[in-house]
C-alpha cells in the first residue's frame, strides 16, 4: 500500500514539515556532489551501532562526534528511492500532526522521535558495524502520532493486486495499524543482527515514541476536526 493523499485539512502552512523535506532534499543533493565521497559521508555521519555502545570509532580516519551521528543520521539517505518514500510519508502526515502541536512543539517532538528511533535500533543490534541513516524512524512517529489523532481520516491509497492496480480511501487507523504490524513482524527475528538491511526497530520505536510524545506535548486540547 501506498499512501497518495489524505483528507484531513491542516489550517497553519506546514513551515517545519516543508523545511525538513526540503533540508533532506538538499543534503541528499549535497552528497550526491560528493561522488565516492557519498558512502564515506554515510560512515561518517551515520550512526553505528556498535559505535554507540562500545564507545569507540571504527574509522578513526573519519572522525565525527558518536554521539552526533544519532542526530546527523536522521537527515542521510541510501538513494534517491529511500529519500522519495519517505519524504512522501512526511509530506501526507506531516502537516496535521504540525498543525496539532504548532511549528516549534512538532521540530522537538520530530526529532525526540527520531533519536528514540536510533536508540532503539541501536541497542537491538548493539554490534552492528552497518551505519543507520535515514529520517525513517521520525517519520514513524509522525504516523503514530497521526493514527492516534486522526484514525478515521480516509487516505487515498494505491493497493496492489497482483497485476491489478487500486485507488481507494481506507481508513488511517487500517493503513497505519497495518503498517506499524509489518514492521514489528520484521523487526522481532533482525534482534541481535549484523548484517545491513532496514532498521525495522527504528520503525517501530519511532512510531511508539510517537504516540506517547503527541499525547505528552498535545494534553488532547487540539483542535477538533468533522469528516465523513
Amino acid at each position: 500500500m501506498i499512501p497518495l493523499k489524505d483528507d484531513i485539512p491542516s489550517y497553519r502552512p506546514p513551515i517545519i514539515t516543508v523545511s525538513l523535506i526540503t533540508i533532506n532534499c538538499l543534503i541528499y543533493l549535497y552528497l550526491l556532489s560528493l561522488g565516492e565521497g557519498y558512502q564515506l559521508a554515510l560512515v561518517k555521519w551515520g550512526a553505528i551501532p556498535f559505535e554507540v555502545t562500545h564507545g569507540v570509532e571504527l574509522t578513526p580516519e573519519l572522525s565525527s562526534s558518536i554521539p552526533l551521528s544519532v542526530f546527523s543520521s536522521m537527515f542521510l539517505h541510501g538513494g534517491f528511492f529511500h529519500l522519495a518514500g519517505n519524504m512522501l510519508y512526511l509530506w501526507i502526515f506531516g502537516d496535521n500532526v504540525e498543525d496539532q502541536l504548532g511549528h516549534a512543539k512538532f521540530f522537538v517532538f520530530y526529532v525526540l522521535c527520531g533519536l528514540a528511533a536510533s536508540i532503539l535500533h541501536i541497542f537491538s543490534t548493539p554490534n552492528s558495524k552497518v551505519p543507520m541513516v535515514g529520517a525513517s524512524g521520525a517519520i514513524a512517529g509522525v504516523l503514530g502520532a497521526y493514527m492516534i489523532r486522526f484514525p478515521h481520516a480516509r487516505i487515498l491509497t494505491l493497493i496492489f493486486f497482483g497485476f491489478f492496480i487500486r485507488i481507494v480511501a481506507v481508513p488511517a487507523l487500517f493503513v497505519l495499524g497495518f503498517w506499524f504490524i509489518l514492521q514489528l513482524l520484521y523487526a522481532l527475528p533482525s534482534i541481535g543482527s549484523t548484517s545491513g538491511g532496514v532498521a525495522w526497530f527504528a520503525h517501530v520505536g519511532g512510531f511508539l515514541a510517537g504516540i506517547l510524545l503527541f499525547k505528552l506535548f498535545s494534553g488532547f486540547s487540539q483542535k477538533r476536526y468533522y469528516y465523513e
